[in-house]
């Protein structure tokens, strides 16, 4: 058993929110939600290289559920709807940080059942001045216990959205949705061509 799936375990039967430290989410108290910091290595990274591109990889997990409804949270920075997910931490399997990030998220657990999408996200500038660019793996899962709640600083709203009724979406969201729906076995990804990427 992981540390991780210890203290999920743990915090499971306390009703708590499950993770790996208290520094990565800190437990709802006095009915105040805690906010969830930039991981460590990333302020590492980012005390050494100051505001130059990063390059990140990302979990995320289209989560459907048996009555074929969708897992959203409302981000407390864009407003915007979009599917749980986060920065994958050194060492970490992408899958488990799908789940680690979906549970820290929403309060739900879940399982992935397979990887959908390989993608790379437009470069990006924070309002801080990083420049990041994220290695994106979307996974197809399952939920398996848990309750769809805000579970950290991250979310305005949190909750199951039949598919005949889904609020404004991006576009890049309803493209990973229609991925995770197509029943096909195989992940998505962008390929330039040999023509682009080899000279003769």
């Amino acid at each position: 058993m992981t540390q991780f799936s210890r203290v999920r375990a743990a915090s499971c039967a306390l009703g708590q929110p499950a993770t790996r430290s208290a520094a990565k989410l800190r437990f709802q108290a006095a009915g105040r939600v805690a906010s969830v910091p930039t991981p460590e290595f990333v302020d590492t990274l980012r005390a050494r290289i100051g505001h130059d591109p990063l390059w990140l990889s990302t979990a995320a997990g289209v989560v459907l559920d048996s009555d074929n409804r969708l897992l959203l949270g409302r981000r407390g920075d864009t407003g915007g709807w979009a599917l749980p997910g986060g920065i994958i931490d050194p060492a970490e399997e992408p899958a488990d940080a799908a789940v680690r990030e979906i549970f820290e998220e929403t309060g739900v657990l879940a399982v992935p059942e397979r990887l959908i999408a390989v993608t790379v996200s437009p470069p990006i500038t924070y309002s801080n001045g990083d420049h990041v660019q994220y290695l994106e793996l979307t996974f197809r899962c399952r939920p398996v216990g848990g309750q769809a709640r805000v579970n950290d600083s991250e979310s305005l709203e949190v909750g199951w959205h039949p598919l005949g009724t889904l609020p404004a979406l991006s576009r890049r969201t309803l493209s990973l949705l229609a991925d995770a729906t197509s029943g096909k076995a195989e992940a998505s990804f962008a390929f330039s061509g040999i023509d682009h990427l080899v000279e003769e």
